[in-house]
């Protein structure tokens, strides 16, 4: 049994786990599925996720299932061997924030697998982990680890919907980026009732799993002509993380609509379009995280309302995660690469 830790910039280092016993209000959970994140490929190559540094060994890892092992003696309604997907929030309840409805923007949050505080918050990626029992949900549906995993990125999709207003019946959305956040954003634009999704991305095989996932319409981004799409959309959802995919969501909207931000963008100053915004009425918005969305995209997975089957491209065993980490980064080849606990059979 081991724990993965990134040391510095492509620097790992799976660490023995000794005995765990959990808390009486704790459970001690096996890693199903782990989804490696475009901040944990940050934390891997770099050292960093922009302004968080890696300043002490850190475990990555915030998109989880698992299979519980053992659960404190306080805990009721979970036993050994239920099949759980994990939250990685852990907001304070007390904040004005909180106390709001809105935990995602708590002052005091923790959420694992972040060196946005110090001590890191460690994440999921180990063999075996204890968490609060609140943290977990348990399933008992016929859905993979693989796919349970998909809770946490399925979340933040629905939580950018929201955040464009919630019900998009009859809106032509227009989703920039293709990769897993992107793709769960159209996903989550169609649930809300969209009457057409269009995504586009600068590679093509990104933009075929998005059609797979499905999305109505795409389009390479970087040879489109922007008068081909000026002012078709209602809303655009921007989750490439890149200035120009922000340019096209703006060229993109109408009169009066709203692009909503998910993507995080580079921490260099950036032009901002603000009289184009004031001239032509446009709501610009930030979604970050999520919140209640994450019972919702575990009751779906669960449900089987949503596909997240296209997005899988590989799973590796934990001990294998250089490979995993090399594979993730690479957007012509993989969407979404899951790490696996010991003992957990390989899915894709």
């Amino acid at each position: 049994m081991h724990n993965l830790q990134i040391h510095a910039a492509r620097k790992i280092v799976l660490k023995p786990l000794g005995a765990l016993t959990p808390k009486p209000d704790e459970v001690l959970i096996r890693l199903g599925a782990g989804g490696i994140c475009g901040s944990d490929l940050h934390y891997y190559f770099e050292g960093k996720n922009g302004s968080f540094v890696v300043r002490e060994p850190m475990t990555p890892g915030h998109e989880a299932s698992g299979v519980l092992e053992k659960v404190g003696s306080n805990v009721r309604g979970l036993e050994a061997g239920m099949k759980v997907a994990v939250n990685p929030s852990h907001p304070c309840g007390i904040c004005p924030a909180c106390r709001s409805g809105r935990e995602n923007l708590c002052e005091r949050m923790l959420f694992l697998g972040s060196a946005s505080v110090f001590p890191h918050a460690q994440g999921m990626f180990a063999d075996l982990f204890i968490l609060g029992a609140r943290q977990v949900t348990p399933v008992d549906a016929g859905v993979s680890l693989g796919e349970l995993a998909f809770a946490e990125p399925l979340a933040v999709g629905l939580h950018a919907v929201q955040r464009a207003g919630g019900n998009l019946s009859g809106k032509r959305v227009l989703v920039t980026g293709a990769g897993t956040i992107g793709s769960l954003c159209a996903l989550a634009a169609k649930l809300a009732g969209a009457a057409e999704v269009t995504v586009c991305d600068v590679l093509d095989r990104p933009l075929t799993i998005a059609r797979q996932a499905g999305a109505d319409h795409t389009f390479r981004s970087d040879t489109a002509d922007a008068k081909d799409y000026a002012g078709r959309f209602d809303i655009a959802l921007e989750a490439a993380g890149h200035p120009r995919a922000l340019t096209t969501c703006l060229a993109g909207v109408k009169r009066g609509g709203v692009i909503v931000q998910v993507g995080t963008l580079p921490n260099e100053d950036l032009p901002f379009p603000a009289n184009s915004i004031m001239a032509r009425e446009i709501d610009y918005r930030g979604a970050f995280r999520w919140g209640i969305e994450f019972d919702w995209a575990v009751d779906y997975l669960a449900s089987g309302k949503v596909n997240v089957k296209p997005l899988l491209t590989k799973q590796f065993a934990l001990a294998d995660a250089a490979a995993a980490f090399d594979l993730a980064a690479d957007k012509t080849r993989a969407t979404k690469v899951q790490v696996m606990g010991a003992g957990i059979p390989i899915e894709a």
